[in-house]
């Protein structure tokens, strides 16, 4: 039974200063790059939009960030202009081990459909390729850590349920946005999917 590591999406833009900025998103760099060497099969996701992105407020007239509009595949939360292909923002935080990343799975690069999964995109649909790399490696097992808990860390650990993965979510190697309760509402929700919630 082979076990992967899944760090998601631990950017400048989701750290302290960033454009999307979660707090405290820095201090879960140095643990996970402590728990990169317990795994054999370690894979980063990384956002990564181009500059027009409809799910960026500045793609909408006369909307503001954290309004929700309604896309073709449902709900969207609107966002700050974030994780822009090749800027700074979209970088790794400069402290994460990125060279020991097997695979790095980029999302979120079609303009029209947010993907805050590491599995599917927002229409929940499009792969991102992930799924079919796990399979070929024989990765049963998933520890899921980064940014941010109630979006796309939960995202990625239901998915990886309902894929059939034995899930776990190191709690305190991830940090939460918790905007309008939506922090409890995910670990609400992953544990009622059978998410394994660890706080260490």
């Amino acid at each position: 039974m082979s076990e992967a590591l899944l760090v998601i999406d631990v950017q400048n833009d989701f750290c302290p200063k960033g454009a999307l900025a979660v707090a405290g998103g820095d201090t879960i760099v140095q643990p996970i790059n402590a728990a990169m060497d317990k795994f054999s099969t370690v894979v980063l996701t990384q956002d990564w939009h181009p500059n027009d992105h409809k799910s960026f407020a500045s793609s909408h007239e006369n909307k503001k960030p954290f309004d929700i509009v309604e896309m073709l595949y449902g709900d969207q939360v609107l966002w700050p202009d974030h994780c822009i292909q090749g800027s700074m923002g979209a970088r790794f935080h400069p402290d994460l081990n990125h060279t020991r990343a097997d695979v790095i799975i980029r999302k979120g690069s079609n303009p029209a459909v947010d993907s805050y999964s590491a599995f599917f995109e927002n229409d929940k649909v499009t792969p991102t390729g992930l799924h079919g790399y796990l399979k070929n490696r024989e990765v049963t097992k998933l520890t899921l850590v980064g940014l941010a808990t109630d979006y796309c860390v939960a995202f990625s650990a239901l998915d990886a349920a309902k894929l059939g993965y034995a899930v776990t979510v190191r709690l305190d190697m991830a940090r939460g946005i918790d905007s309008d309760g939506s922090l409890n509402a995910a670990i609400d929700e992953m544990s009622k999917a059978g998410v394994n919630l660890v706080n260490g």
